[in-house]
């Protein structure tokens, strides 16, 4: 079971035309020498790091040997990633049996009821709307940026085959909630280039997407690898950003909107995917967690005081860039929130996922606002889910308005 309190055991190439100009941090303790490596292969080598190296297996007189599991390693090892087992990092196996055990799909949630609130003029008011469309705006892409992210970035440079499995269920699982939210924004008629473009042309998303993107190109660089303590120190930065700040906070106050209008019996169809949705990023969060602290244990040298510094300074803007996007959102009170309240919640999440790596928290003793979210963290597919499925699949478009 996901909670709060769960402990924790011991993602330049060239820019795809659709993504944002690459943004100047403003943090004093961060520096873009984080994010350039300095010794580039050449540009013949295999895409796939871990193909590169040659395998432990082999041995000096040429005769191979079996893996041994104790020679397997997070980053840099030099095990046959082909072969799954025998485990080691057992943790990532069960994490992706847990992942194929909640599978769903978005057509299996009927949206018929959406649809009617939606078209009903009295249905929702004015700030209702905009937080629907502003919270669409953002996550449409949100999903695709992970996605790419895990795919062309740091699948590459993870060499344990257990922890590879694992983000191949979890890139599919991005692609499943891309998927949700273009059948929401499809079941609901909603225009498709506002809400796709949100994150060009809203100021709260964009500046989000640009704080994410400069770790994006780093690991998706064809050029870049890891072995060096710079190139190491890069991709456990990546890491940290997508599991503790991309994942685990850039994502809770659009969750806790969405789901406090179905606390209130409104867009229950929209909440209900939601609720599926923070079920599987909470475990993409604790999986990138447990990756970031075995990385920690094995590569102990990366953990300098410099970095941790570094890593405290990128927290501290993504709560202010979160807080920024509630505002946004939330210009006034709605559903009983409003955007000072979220300002507490994000610093108690921020403490949360600091100290989930390691790391002091970074604001004084902080509640939890929002107790109910621990609630919806802990979903379980079979509670309510088999009761509100549609029968046929049908898409968006082939719901009816009438």
């Amino acid at each position: 079971m996901l909670s709060w309190d769960d402990e924790v055991s011991a993602t330049p190439a060239p820019r795809a035309p659709h993504l944002p100009a690459q943004p100047q941090l403003q943090s004093a303790a961060f520096s873009a020498s984080g994010l350039q490596q300095a010794n580039t292969p050449p540009h013949d080598q295999a895409l796939d790091p871990a193909l590169i190296a040659k395998p432990a297996a082999a041995s000096e007189n040429g005769q191979s040997r079996r893996v041994n599991a104790s020679d397997k390693r997070i980053i840099n090892g030099q095990t046959d990633v082909n072969q799954l087992v025998p485990f080691k990092y057992k943790w990532a196996w069960d994490k992706y049996l847990a992942g194929c055990a909640n599978h769903w799909m978005p057509q299996e949630i009927n949206m018929q009821r959406d649809i009617e609130l939606w078209k009903n003029p009295n249905g929702l008011t004015e700030d209702e709307r905009r937080l629907v469309k502003r919270n669409l705006g953002f996550f449409v892409t949100a999903d695709s940026l992970a996605a790419n992210n895990i795919v062309l970035g740091t699948y590459r440079h993870i060499t344990a085959p257990e922890c590879r499995q694992y983000l191949l269920r979890q890139a599919f699982e991005e692609a499943i909630h891309t998927h949700a939210y273009q059948y929401i924004v499809e079941s609901l008629g909603l225009d498709e280039g506002e809400i796709f473009n949100a994150y060009h042309e809203v100021d709260s998303i964009r500046d989000k997407d640009e704080f994410l993107i400069p770790f994006i190109d780093v690991l998706t660089n064809p050029e870049f690898k890891t072995g060096t303590l710079e190139a190491d120190q890069t991709l456990l930065r990546s890491l940290i950003v997508f599991a503790c700040l991309m994942e685990g906070l850039f994502f809770y106050v659009g969750f806790t909107q969405i789901l406090a209008l179905g606390r209130q019996n409104k867009m229950m169809g929209a909440a209900e995917q939601y609720q599926y949705i923070l079920r599987d990023e909470s475990m993409h969060c604790n999986f990138g967690i447990d990756l970031i602290n075995t990385i920690k244990m094995e590569n102990p040298h990366l953990w300098t005081p410099a970095f941790r510094e570094e890593i405290k300074s990128l927290f501290l803007r993504a709560v202010e860039l979160e807080y920024r996007y509630a505002e946004d959102t939330m210009p006034r009170g709605v559903l009983g929130l409003n955007a000072p309240m979220f300002k507490g919640y994000l610093r108690f999440i921020a403490n949360r996922r600091a100290q989930q790596i390691g790391l002091e928290p970074l604001f004084a003793q902080e509640e939890n606002p929002f107790p109910w979210m621990s609630e919806m963290i802990d979903l379980k597919k079979e509670r309510n889910f088999f009761e509100t499925r549609v029968i046929e699949y049908q898409t968006g478009g082939a719901l009816s308005w009438e």
